[in-house]
């Protein structure tokens, strides 16, 4: 083949690359329009103390001008009228006055934003992420946050993604992306090159996290360090931890299905027994559940035949327990207590 040929091929391939991206950005938009333009099937509060008190903050994915926008629910209501802010967002998460907002900025060109706001809503700074918004995590004391995206592929499935998850300080620089931290598996270090790090939960000791690391075809909860820079296998399989209020429990999802297409059951584990407790669940849960209290989850789940459209359930945390839909057209819960 010539160069001029090659050229050439370059030049198509170049021009249906960018044809494409551009027709799924338009149909994006216009998908995101309809549900903008449908009619809203919640009720909505006129609450003025919207932003004080116990609350669950969620993303609203109810039809409507609303769609996709930051809202809440008094915590002892959830399944009450829902107050609705002008911030949209991805995913969503908040701890003490510092409430984090993972954003899509669809067009031609599309861009990722993380973007902080106050206790208000008031925007505060926004920070430019490398790939689609996944996770996000702020710690109790609101001084720092986790962001996680896709740099290539969306989901987490073996060979099929790359991650990058950075913790920043809101008084400004960050600690670089946590595949940079060594990585002790059975305390030998291990440097492979198809690490990936994601779902990190904070823990009351701002040097301390928890999340997962992935080489291969295997997962690990592992504590970090930030002082040392490392972070420290703890239990194999183990997902998108979260750390229970009180400090006793890590939540996170186990696959039941290895191979390319997993299957993921929430499961409990007690730090100090070391016991572990699987919550069987009749469907995948793809989420980083988060506590209502210290023996309840909440978690997000796709509405079947709802493209863009999820419901918030909660679920305890004893054997056998039943989950109950609890937060309607809900995605990405968090709680403010």
């Amino acid at each position: 083949m010539s160069a001029r040929t090659r050229m050439a091929w370059l030049a198509a391939i170049t021009i249906v690359v960018l044809g494409a991206a551009v027709i799924y950005a338009l149909w994006s938009y216009n998908q995101y329009q309809l549900r903008a333009q449908s009619a809203s099937g919640v009720a909505l509060s006129t609450d003025e103390t919207w932003h004080t008190g116990p609350r669950i903050i969620f993303r609203n994915t109810a039809p409507g001008s609303g769609y996709g926008h930051v809202a809440m629910v008094p915590l002892e209501e959830p399944a009450g009228p829902r107050t609705v802010t002008e911030a949209v967002c991805d995913r969503v998460y908040a701890a003490a006055g510092t409430q984090m907002c993972l954003r899509t900025n669809a067009g031609i060109v599309t861009t990722f934003q993380a973007v902080r706001y106050d206790s208000q809503w008031r925007e505060q700074q926004d920070y430019p992420l490398p790939g689609n918004p996944s996770r996000v995590r702020v710690s109790s004391d609101g001084q720092l946050f986790a962001t996680t995206v896709f740099v290539t592929g969306h989901a987490y499935a073996p060979a099929s993604f790359s991650t990058a998850t950075v913790i920043t300080k809101t008084a400004g620089g960050d600690h670089g992306n946590l595949e940079d931290f060594t990585l002790l598996v059975d305390g030998a270090p291990i440097a492979p090159v198809d690490r990936n790090v994601w779902g990190v939960t904070f823990t009351q000791d701002q040097n301390t996290f928890y999340a997962t690391a992935a080489s291969g075809q295997k997962t690990w909860l592992v504590r970090g360090d930030l002082a040392q820079r490392t972070l420290t296998s703890l239990r194999e399989n183990a997902e998108c931890p979260s750390l229970s209020p009180d400090g006793t429990k890590i939540a996170f999802k186990k696959n039941l299905k290895p191979g390319p297409t997993p299957f993921w059951n929430l499961a409990v584990l007690e730090l100090d027994s070391n016991t572990e407790t699987l919550l069987a669940q009749p469907r995948s849960i793809d989420d980083q559940a988060e506590w209502l209290n210290d023996s309840t989850l909440l978690y997000g789940l796709p509405r079947e035949g709802a493209v863009g459209d999820e419901d918030v359930w909660s679920v305890g945390i004893e054997s056998g327990a039943v989950p109950e839909l609890l937060i309607e057209h809900a995605w990405s819960p968090s709680v403010l207590r």
